[in-house]
């Protein structure tokens, strides 16, 4: 059983990913509307640059300020590993989604409305929002920081 001490640090921590992740998907939503509404872009394009404007915020959000106590790797590995974990996430969404479609044509036997594909995709964001936080938990922002090396202050004389 976790302590309280863990407990909470567990639920601060998640509750920073919620606040990021919640001002990420504000930010997609908002460049996707100015570039298909007001600028004209393709949908796909417009959701494709949204997405990509999103997760940099994504990733100093959660960087600088969920995780801003936990260890780092380098650099370079930490972004890749980021994007591989979205990567990975993105995939089990879309795949979440085309599930419960499909299981809502076969067992229903109806093609679902705009209503129920809605359900099903806030479903899947719920799902992938828990497998994200633990991933970047457990692989991407992993380990605590090093504490500082203490160096020796000026020897006392005897």
């Amino acid at each position: 059983m976790m302590s309280r001490t863990r407990m909470r640090r567990l639920a601060g921590l998640g509750a920073r990913f919620l606040i990021v992740g919640g001002l990420s998907t504000l930010i997609e939503v908002g460049v996707f509307n100015l570039l298909y509404l007001a600028f004209g872009w393709d949908v796909v394009w417009a959701k494709v640059a949204a997405s990509l404007v999103a997760l940099v915020n994504a990733y100093f959000g959660n960087r600088d300020w969920t995780f801003r106590d936990r260890g780092r790797h380098t650099r370079s590995l930490e972004a890749m590993l980021f994007l591989g974990v979205n990567a990975v996430c993105t995939g089990l969404g879309a795949l979440l989604v085309a599930a419960g479609v499909w299981m809502a044509e076969n067992w229903l036997v109806m093609s679902p409305g705009p209503i129920l594909v809605n359900v099903i995709n806030l479903a899947s964001i719920v799902v992938v929002v828990l497998v994200r936080f633990l991933l970047y938990h457990l692989i991407v922002f992993r380990g605590e920081r090093d504490a500082a090396p203490v160096t020796p202050g000026p020897a006392s004389a005897a």
